[in-house]
């Protein structure tokens, strides 16, 4: 009951912050649409994204710690 209830008020919680933000994001813009200077990044062929690196790099010691646990 505990993990419905909580899956729940995680959907209504994101439910809202999305209506909020699509709400805002209707708003026409009150700053001068001017030229705006871009920077181009090109992104690297082959290989992961910084993204995708940093997420696997992040999950690894939370992986080795659950193994770790499990094991003791």
């Amino acid at each position: 009951m505990r993990r419905y209830l909580g899956s729940l008020a995680l959907a209504a919680g994101v439910a809202t912050v999305s209506q909020f933000a699509a709400a805002q994001d209707s708003e026409p813009p009150t700053t001068d649409t001017g030229a705006v200077a871009v920077q181009q990044v090109h992104a690297p062929a082959r290989g992961l994204r910084d993204e995708a690196a940093m997420v696997l790099v992040g999950t690894a010691p939370i992986c080795v710690a659950a193994a770790v646990r499990r094991a003791a």
